[in-house]
């Protein structure tokens, strides 16, 4: 190659890498402008209702009196999600990385991606044709053995939509990410870890706990809250699963609402200060996801030193 085109190759490859780095910035600077033009706008439409006079708020009480018993039941059916999903979700990922044969765990893997690509109407269908009404037994075993328990209480609902069968809907739906998120960063895993454990002496189950759990903690917790995100927000799934009604402790109950579900079902024919109601409810929820990844940033930076990255 001679000095000239290498002297032209030098330029093309400069020249190409402030292309790309002005691409990236260009990016990521229309990432938080479209952020903040979302934000603004919630704001600015929010602002109504919060200024309004209680009684113009649906229940006459005001819009926090009228938004807490929404945040309160959003915020356990994405709880009774993740206690359900992130568990097998992990146990899942460990089988497909480190227990299963090849063959079997690239077929897993498909059907877990899978998973994710159902939309969340089926879900909701599933769970209101189907779960709900075989679930509902259950519910009445639950209320009769376990009504101390003010989470069991009775009566429990005869059509079984509850906030429990909603958020083991969530729970299915929120599994495949959590999976397969879970099992890249297994798979991650540096070797030498793995087998300076195994030479030590350790079984595969200390070894896992020793060299791939440690490495994959900042990776699960992001797909954790990831799952958190999907569960906060879904619309469809709720709406269809959950009979909305008032804030109640009993998961087994007729009762409860999320903030999605309720601005989903309402906004069609919403009008006037209602409107701008839905649209403060949409402000609380853009305000909770954006703390609970604010929580998930500080958490993952907190255990850097884990992180493979390091």
């Amino acid at each position: 190659m001679t000095t000239n085109s290498l002297t032209t190759s030098r330029g093309a490859g400069r020249a190409g890498d402030k292309v790309f780095s002005g691409a990236a910035m260009a990016a990521g600077c229309l990432i938080l402008a479209v952020l903040f033009g979302v934000a603004l706008f919630l704001v600015v439409q929010a602002i109504p209702a919060l200024v309004a006079p209680p009684e113009s708020i649906q229940g006459g009480h005001g819009f926090f009196a009228y938004i807490a018993p929404i945040v309160v039941g959003t915020l356990i059916a994405a709880v009774i999600a993740l206690v359900i999903a992130t568990p097998v979700a992990i146990g899942v990922a460990l089988f497909i990385s480190h227990y299963a044969p090849r063959r079997l765990a690239a077929g897993l893997g498909y059907v877990v991606d899978l998973l994710a690509a159902i939309p969340s109407v089926v879900y909701g269908a599933w769970g209101a044709a189907f779960l709900a009404k075989e679930i509902s037994p259950a519910y009445d075993w639950l209320a009769h053995n376990l009504g101390w328990i003010p989470l069991f209480q009775g009566p429990a609902s005869a059509t079984g939509k509850t906030i429990l069968t909603a958020g083991i809907v969530l729970s299915v739906m929120v599994l495949p990410i959590i999976t397969s998120l879970s099992r890249e960063i297994f798979l991650q895993t540096p070797k030498l870890h793995e087998e300076a454990a195994l030479a030590l002496g350790a079984t595969r189950w200390e070894m896992i706990k020793m060299a791939v759990f440690p490495f994959g903690r900042p990776g699960i917790i992001s797909a954790i809250m990831l799952g958190l995100g999907r569960a906060l927000g879904e619309t469809m799934a709720v709406a269809l699963v959950l009979s909305s009604g008032a804030l109640t402790a009993s998961l087994i109950q007729s009762g409860n609402q999320t903030i999605a579900a309720e601005i989903a079902l309402n906004f069609p024919e919403a009008s006037g200060i209602k409107v701008n109601t839905l649209i403060a409810a949409g402000l609380v929820l853009f305000v909770i996801t954006l703390g609970v990844n604010m929580i998930a940033r500080w958490i993952i930076t907190k255990h850097k030193e884990f992180s493979g990255a390091n």
